[in-house]
């Protein structure tokens, strides 16, 4: 009989625990870009450049903001390869992504090396570069989209407010639960070496799944009348769990299809203009079954699943 508390060999070494649960670092580099006379990150168009994987759910939160708020002019972008190697992230002329025009870097890890010659934690995207001081501000997701929301208002589209004062603190409460259980909880269950750090994480990811098919029963978004920045956050996952989550990661009680609010909820957003132009889907599924070579050794990509998100959600009625 197999021994149901044996421990396999962790994706991430340096970020596993003696009980086998995944610890996840924390960002390295914290600096703020600010609106205002003489801060020393001045929020003024062509100055930063947002360094991206379209397979990462983390860079997809900064990618989306980027976007609905109109900043693509003002900051420039770059799409590394969604394989990674054991040098990290890199830049490569692949369908989807490219070199990097910028600093001619070829691997992510340069920029980290240019900015902290002595750091020794692992790479990751997002990654917000300053080109006048050629250095990282900022490799935290959360502050990259905070920064986008609020410190660019006078460059970007300062109609749509993703984090408006009313709800901030429904919103910081609802971001800090997602994220725990579900945005890094499917990770912590994917990431498990041991079988009771694995059930501990997939019971709670459905736990959230099931309140939050609850919270939309009766309401179109999770927050306002209108997608905040805790909907972009949860958006990320759902949107790659029934093709990776479900499978890759062994969250497979159900599927986000399974879920009659939730599935339309994701298509809902899914719809939002100018979002769906960011969701690649062949750069998720890659990245995931081909560089976690320790949960899928053989690297094959599954051919599917086939999702559709352009069909009617009809959650219109609820607004």
């Amino acid at each position: 009989m197999a021994d149901m508390n044996a421990q396999t060999k962790p994706q991430f070494p340096d970020e596993q625990s003696a009980d086998g649960a995944f610890v996840r670092q924390g960002d390295a580099f914290g600096k703020w870009v600010r609106a205002g006379d003489s801060p020393e990150f001045p929020a003024v168009a062509g100055r930063y450049h947002l360094y991206v994987s379209l397979a990462c759910p983390w860079a997809h939160r900064t990618i989306i903001t980027r976007r609905l708020k109109k900043l693509e002019d003002a900051i420039g972008m770059t799409v590394v390869d969604p394989v990674r190697d054991e040098k990290g992230w890199a830049f490569r002329p692949v369908p989807g992504a490219s070199n990097d025009p910028v600093n001619g870097f070829e691997y992510l890890s340069q920029a980290y090396a240019a900015t902290d010659p002595s750091y020794r934690g692992r790479v990751t995207v997002p990654v917000l570069w300053d080109k006048a001081t050629k250095q990282i501000v900022s490799n935290s997701d959360d502050d990259i989209m905070r920064m986008f929301e609020t410190e660019f208002e006078a460059i970007g589209d300062s109609s749509l407010d993703l984090y408006p004062r009313e709800h901030r603190q429904e919103i910081d409460a609802l971001n800090e639960w997602i994220y725990e259980t579900l945005n890094n909880g499917v990770y912590k269950a994917g990431f498990a070496t041991s079988q009771r750090v694995y059930e501990a994480a997939a019971e709670a990811v459905f736990k959230t799944l099931d309140q939050l098919e609850e919270r939309l029963a009766n309401r179109r978004y999770l927050v306002a009348d209108r997608p905040v920045e805790t909907d972009w956050r949860t958006f990320v996952t759902l949107v790659r769990f029934d093709a990776v989550y479900a499978g890759h990661f062994k969250c497979n009680l159900r599927r986000i299809v399974d879920y009659p609010n939730l599935w339309g909820y994701l298509r809902d957003l899914y719809q939002y203009d100018g979002v769906a132009g960011t969701v690649n889907m062949d750069h998720i599924k890659r990245h995931y079954y081909y560089t976690h070579d320790d949960i899928n050794p053989t690297r094959i990509v599954p051919i599917g699943p086939a999702i559709d998100f352009t069909t009617p959600h009809g959650r219109e009625r609820l607004q």
